[in-house]
């Protein structure tokens, strides 16, 4: 293994935290959006007669965000591939806060009519543009830092950002909820978590600039400068990444299908279908997915670091194959209305996500080479995030619309986590891989066993 991926501890401990606490404020920002939109955009930005009309509408923006992800993933990911991870992070998170903060701002539809929902939408889509090169960057300065040998822990801590950004969203959203009557939250109290993404941008502003850059990328980046110096021309990341690693990318958007749907539908969804189906309490929702966050934020790194024992497939099927059987267990166990069985189904839910989001990183950065790496990470993320997450919702509000059951909806999620299942089962194991190698010269060789000496 190449000295350039082995760190001192309490270095990676830095890097970690740095990217930990930026994708957490990043997520706060992404899903304090689609909290949003379940319970108050609805009705402030996109007003009609049918809640679920108004809900469908307002999800349709909640997508909007995603389809800038792959836009974002390819800019920021070329950039990231020629000049570095770190100026890249840096700029998203910026980018980020910044389209928050001013939704904080934003007049509703009943003050300025239509343009309202055309101002949220621009923003929305900075925000997916700025989230698409965000993840990328996050997971790779990471992996690239660590060792081979606990890659799976480490990288597992940005993916952990995730369901961080959602309990920050939702705590605060739960607890404005419990001290502002209905009509107070829908008048102002609302702003108040957008408004407060300008001061965590600051905190997670001041740490990520503390941050080294990848010593993978400068190493690979020397070499580049020398071939260039030699008068040899490369072709630009994601057209390499699209001639060389399609099948990679393929790989990619297959092993986040099922994760991507599945967490949307537990999380985004589930607010719709208690609040306006089963006709609940917001608090009820929001306080099973606060609780559930929190179980599925420990528990992510925990799953990475047995990925780091058994390998990324298994553990990673072990979350496909559960959600699989779990989707028609979760609507039966939420339309009991009792709030301790919907916290229980939530619960387990984001447990089996968490198997397959924990391994995920490092999984998806070991299947490119450095050069392209940022670059085919970030597609194969964020095309996953087009066809998975940002429909996910629009889908199953439809099919409620629809058929007034959730039957349907566990068939879907059903059908996505196979797909993620199959994919992972003919996908080559990449536990061990060295990630300052050739992935060209590599393919002819046999991956190292699980618990080689040489992953030492």
């Amino acid at each position: 293994m190449s000295d350039t991926t082995t760190q001192p501890r309490g270095r990676i401990g830095r890097i970690v935290a740095a990217s930990l606490i930026g994708t957490t404020i990043e997520w706060y920002d992404f899903f304090l959006y689609g909290s949003a939109a379940a319970l108050v955009f609805n009705t402030l930005f996109f007003p009609s007669a049918d809640p679920l009309v108004g809900t469908l509408i307002a999800f349709i923006t909640y997508a909007i965000g995603f389809a800038a992800r792959p836009l974002g993933g390819i800019v920021f990911g070329h950039f990231g591939d020629k000049i570095g991870r770190k100026k890249l992070l840096v700029l998203s998170l910026l980018m980020m806060g910044g389209a928050t903060f001013a939704m904080g701002l934003l007049p509703t539809y009943e003050s300025i009519g239509v343009w309202a929902p055309i101002l949220l939408t621009v923003l929305r889509l900075v925000q997916g543009f700025a989230l698409g090169g965000e993840w990328g960057g996050a997971v790779l300065i990471v992996s690239e830092h660590g060792g081979d040998k606990h890659r799976g822990f480490w990288a597992s801590w940005p993916q952990a950002g995730a369901p961080g950004g959602n309990l920050l969203a939702t705590g605060v959203l739960s607890l404005l909820a419990a001290v502002q009557s209905d009509a107070a939250f829908q008048s102002w109290g609302w702003r108040i978590p957008f408004l407060l993404s300008g001061l965590l941008v600051m905190i997670g502003l001041w740490i990520r600039v503390s941050v080294s850059e990848s010593p993978v990328f400068l190493e690979a980046q020397a070499k580049a400068e020398a071939a260039a110096a030699a008068g040899v021309k490369e072709e630009a990341p994601v057209v390499e990444v699209f001639k060389r690693s399609w099948r990679e990318v393929l790989s990619a958007i297959g092993t986040r299908f099922g994760e991507n749907i599945s967490y949307y539908i537990l999380t985004s969804f589930l607010l719709v279908y208690v609040t306006v189906h089963l006709e609940l309490p917001k608090s009820t929702a929001l306080n099973a997915v606060l609780i559930g966050s929190a179980v599925h934020f420990v528990t992510i790194p925990l799953w990475g670091a047995l990925s780091d024992r058994i390998g990324r497939r298994p553990v990673t099927l072990i979350g496909s194959a559960g959600m699989a059987v779990w989707a028609f267990a979760f609507f039966g166990l939420v339309d009991s209305k009792s709030f301790a069985v919907i916290t229980l189904a939530v619960t387990a839910g984001l447990l089996l996500h968490g198997a397959m989001y924990g391994p995920q990183a490092a999984f998806i950065s070991e299947m490119f080479d450095t050069k392209v790496r940022y670059s085919g990470a970030s597609m194969g993320s964020q095309l996953a995030s087009i066809l998975a997450g940002a429909l996910a919702p629009i889908i199953a509000v439809e099919l409620l619309k629809d058929y007034g059951s959730s039957t349907p909806i566990s068939v879907y999620l059903c059908a996505a986590a196979v797909i993620t299942t199959i994919t992972v089962a003919v996908t080559r194991e990449t536990l061990g891989r060295d990630l300052t190698r050739d992935g060209r010269a590599e393919r002819n060789e046999a991956v190292p066993a699980v618990g080689a000496a040489d992953r030492a």
